[in-house]
């Protein structure tokens, strides 16, 4: 996950004890990240300060927990904070989706082939980023949505430029994760991605005159899948690539396979 306070990714976050935040190891102080209760830490510190003198032990009173406590009996959640982020989130990328019609006439037909298409962006983006949340939660360990600020920039720039980048934020993910538990969280998003393709690519065979819908969806969640497992950098596919190379290979074989078939029948 990425430091809060300089962006940093970092694979051992800190927790400040204080305003709960994580943190890279050179900002996980109080007085280093802006903390803004800085004001409850120096009190503490003093107040450990003095006793240490009364009863000789420490004199520094401040702790910090590495990352987030595991949750018990692997409890899907969603924190207040983490609402107003994915509601953030979801509104820039249908943005994202609305902003393929700019220079466009809106009429009734405009309307209802950018609303699909912002829809069904929204939709196949955030399914992907909750079935990552929802496994690692059911494996015990911390993790919830995030804005992440550069991500943000970019998806707000892409809504006036002729090329989409739809990176508003991520899954934050926090524990003392193995190997295979970390492949399994990661393919958690293509997978559903993989999936969606496979339902819209089915419903579009049916004879009607949304088809076309059907057809965009199937090629965006491929695209998606495709992108995401791509062996990379920070990517779902690196992770799934270094736990395990046979899944990754049969999942991006899966995913090319859709995202081919989408491009042939993508109506626009």
């Amino acid at each position: 996950m990425n430091c809060q306070r300089c962006g940093q990714e970092t694979l051992m976050p800190f927790q400040c004890s204080y305003c709960g935040a994580q943190f890279c190891s050179q900002h996980r102080l109080p007085e280093n990240h802006e903390c803004p209760r800085i004001g409850v830490a120096y009190t503490q510190r003093q107040e450990t300060v003095a006793d240490s003198f009364a009863h000789p032990r420490n004199s520094y009173g401040f702790s910090v927990n590495f990352g987030q406590p595991r949750r018990v009996n692997g409890r899907v959640y969603f924190s207040q904070r983490e609402i107003k982020h994915l509601i953030v989130g979801a509104l820039l990328v249908t943005g994202v989706g609305l902003s393929y019609g700019l220079g466009a006439i809106w009429d009734s037909t405009a309307i209802l082939v950018f609303s699909a298409l912002a829809a069904l962006l929204t939709v196949s983006f955030f399914t992907h980023e909750i079935a990552h949340k929802v496994i690692a939660q059911k494996q015990g360990y911390w993790a919830e949505f995030r804005l992440t600020t550069w991500g943000t920039i970019i998806t707000v720039l892409t809504l006036f430029l002729p090329f989409k980048l739809i990176s508003p934020g991520a899954v934050m993910i926090s524990g003392p994760a193995k190997l295979e538990e970390i492949g399994k969280i990661s393919i958690a998003g293509p997978a559903t991605n993989i999936a969606l393709s496979t339902v819209f690519l089915g419903a579009a065979f049916i004879p009607s005159s949304y088809a076309w819908i059907f057809d965009v969806g199937a090629f965006l969640n491929a695209y998606i899948a495709v992108f995401n497992l791509l062996p990379f950098g920070i990517l779902d596919g690196f992770k799934i690539y270094s736990w395990n190379r046979k899944v990754w290979a049969a999942t991006f074989a899966l995913s090319a396979a859709l995202a081919a078939v989408g491009y042939l029948r993508y109506p626009f």
